[in-house]
């Protein structure tokens, strides 16, 4: 079996990877397993070098159509479509945003297309495709009201995706993803990057500034658990996601004077005392229009795993750093 990675330098992509290689195997379309054969990974920063044979690394810009023809070919069998641009980013710089988020996301399902290859493509969407006045509990049939670019370029994709579906191209699922945290590294342009540098900074000993207030509720996942539903959301057979092509993916609903807490819990009230709290207007807006409570009894049905704590994510985090 051949697999691409989008993104596959990035931080969720070096994690799928390394994951899938450890399984070795992937369910074809007759829903048996085969073993992985190829791995490429794509994007447009060259990901850590691999002494493993079956991983590919190819460099470039995913909206260029000769590269996406030359990652897929008809013997692709899945794609993991991570790429893009972040949500504070895409609202910045609207043009980047839509190049990534809807043109090369069009241009990668047209290679898909094109190759005849009809890959199973996971692709990662997000719950900022709601918006608005939503629902006390967001099911993943409530109707998409995006307020941000980059809710409104994950839309495009969904309906892209489902489309193509449709169409036989390929067969699509679309895996709305929380925030997930705790995200090792450096903070990033996602709006959402506070959730986890309140919890990562103070851990390293540093100050870290909450740009939202202590009531506003987000919604989120660990890395651990995102990665073991990419691959749960590529293993279901197509039949299992009847009509909606679309998933909301468990995860919990937590506000952030909830994280600090669980933060002060888990070690100690010097570590929580590092959380200063400034409120940015301009991130609290769109932090604001994210729902805070969801539905997820389809996706729990379809298998889908979720956290159990906010106290276990970050507990996992400090378990999984190098001290």
């Amino acid at each position: 079996m051949r697999i691409v990675i989008t993104g596959g330098s990035g931080f969720l992509g070096q994690r799928l990877a390394a994951r899938l290689l450890e399984r070795g195997t992937l369910a074809g379309e007759d829903g048996r397993e085969q073993p992985i054969e190829q791995l490429t990974l794509v994007d447009v920063v060259p990901p850590p070098l691999s002494d493993d044979p079956r991983v590919l690394a190819v460099t470039g810009d995913i909206s260029d159509p000769a590269l996406l023809r030359q990652v897929i070919s008809a013997g692709t069998r899945a794609v993991f479509h991570l790429a893009a641009v972040v949500s504070g980013m895409a609202e910045a710089e609207f043009d980047l945003g839509m190049r990534i988020n809807v043109e090369a996301t069009r241009l990668l399902f047209e290679a898909c297309r094109g190759a005849g290859a009809r890959p199973r493509v996971v692709f990662t969407s997000s719950v900022a495709v709601y918006g608005g006045a939503f629902p006390a509990l967001v099911l993943d049939s409530t109707a998409l009201n995006p307020q941000t670019s980059y809710g409104t370029q994950k839309a495009i994709g969904e309906l892209l995706l489902a489309d193509y579906s449709r169409k036989g191209f390929l067969d699509g699922r679309a895996l709305r993803l929380p925030t997930i945290t705790v995200r090792p590294g450096r903070p990033n342009a996602a709006a959402s990057s506070f959730a986890s540098g309140i919890i990562r900074e103070p851990l390293n000993g540093q100050a870290a500034v909450c740009p939202v207030p202590p009531e506003a509720r987000i919604w989120v996942l660990s890395p651990s658990t995102v990665i073991d539903c990419l691959i749960a959301g590529h293993q279901l057979p197509a039949e299992a996601l009847g009509a909606s092509r679309a998933v909301n993916l468990p995860g919990l609903s937590v506000s952030a004077g909830e994280m600090v807490a669980a933060l002060e819990r888990v070690a100690g009230r010097d570590v929580a005392a590092r959380v200063r709290w400034e409120p940015d207007a301009r991130i609290s807006r769109m932090v604001a229009g994210w729902p805070g409570g969801w539905d997820t009894t389809r996706a729990e049905v379809l298998g889908f795993p979720g956290d159990r704590s906010f106290d276990r994510i970050i507990e996992a985090h400090m378990r999984d750093q190098p001290r």
